[in-house]
């Protein structure tokens, strides 16, 4: 029942984005400053910037404009409908002068194909850091948006309805994933879990690690996934990341449905050193995602987190990650 209620709340807050205008962060100057410190060299790597089918309220340069002013190291787009990869590429070759690098990747829906291992394979071609499993097209999104009342717009005022993609079947990966999966662990790219299921993460990542995929990411294990406390502890000890979706936490954002001690409990269940923080931002009618991780490091400042934790938690736990160290260092220097 408290998976659904969440569910029809961000619905709610969904449809509410679309009228908001931002409110800057209310913080006094010294925390201003530090935050602003804070900023520097960290990554963010699940932004929904445009083009998409969906409403965003900026594009990927937009975005790299606003984090290189910043001092970020890099961002990471995420797009439903396609590999973000070449269009990651472009930017490299007319903005490779500013410090700050965007990168991409591909998410495993319908349009490309589901478990397509040519769309996977070009993408890893094309330079792309990270996969993910199935999200709109995942069944157990699929069932969510039922429990919930609420489909991505792009689906249904755009496209047909997503139909699911599969990932396992009785307990057991099917050989489509597998072959998805040895492409990841030959090119050493992450693989992140989508909105499967928390039952079948476990089997795909066990898979996974099987297979030589070790770089693994659970996305907003708070909300879709049905994850407990135990799933992030077992995960975390499997070798996985656990990526908080800030846009879900902060009072300024409109997809906001937990609270502060929340997070404070998946962090505690993961440990800092295994937790990364994102903003899942983009959308628009929302904050910007430049905004989302100011908002993001302020309230990690008001939970009592040290200025060490954090920058693990915005910074180097995502840069080990992606192998992004050097980007990191680069802006420290």
């Amino acid at each position: 029942m408290r998976h659904a209620r969440r569910a029809r709340t961000r619905a709610t807050h969904f449809v509410a984005a679309v009228l908001y205008k931002e409110t800057p962060m209310e913080t006094s100057p010294a925390r201003e400053q530090q935050i602003k410190r804070l900023l520097r060299g960290t990554i963010d790597p699940h932004i929904h910037s445009g083009p998409s089918i969906a409403p965003r309220g900026l594009d990927h340069i937009e975005l790299l404009q606003e984090a290189a002013a910043a001092g970020m190291a890099a961002v990471v787009t995420k797009d439903h409908d396609y590999s973000g990869v070449t269009t990651a590429n472009l930017i490299a070759r007319h903005y490779g002068h500013l410090p700050t690098k965007l990168y991409s990747g591909i998410v495993l829906n319908n349009v490309v194909g589901g478990f397509n291992p040519y769309a996977v394979e070009h993408t890893a071609a094309m330079g792309g850091k990270i996969v993910w499993l199935p999200t709109l097209a995942a069944e157990n999104h699929l069932a969510w948006e039922k429990k919930s009342a609420w489909a991505h717009p792009a689906t249904t005022k755009k496209m047909r309805p997503a139909t699911a993609v599969p990932a396992t079947r009785d307990g057991k990966v099917l050989d489509e994933v597998k072959e998805v999966l040895d492409i990841v662990a030959k090119n050493d790219m992450v693989l992140a879990a989508g909105h499967l299921h928390v039952s079948e993460i476990w089997l795909v990542f066990e898979e996974a690690k099987r297979r030589g995929a070790n770089r693994l990411v659970v996305n907003h294990p708070e909300e879709i996934i049905d994850a407990s406390m135990n799933d992030v502890q077992g995960l975390t000890a499997l070798g996985a990341r656990m990526e908080h979706s800030l846009c879900m936490f902060v009072k300024e954002s409109k997809l906001k449905v937990l609270e502060a001690e929340d997070l404070r409990r998946h962090i505690e269940a993961a440990g800092v050193d295994n937790t990364i923080m994102s903003t899942d931002l983009g959308q628009s009618g929302n904050i910007r995602p430049l905004e989302g991780f100011k908002c993001g490091i302020n309230l990690c400042l008001d939970l009592g987190y040290s200025e060490a934790d954090i920058r693990k938690m915005f910074s180097t736990n995502a840069a080990k990650l992606f192998g992004f160290e050097a980007l990191v260092e680069q802006m420290a220097a």
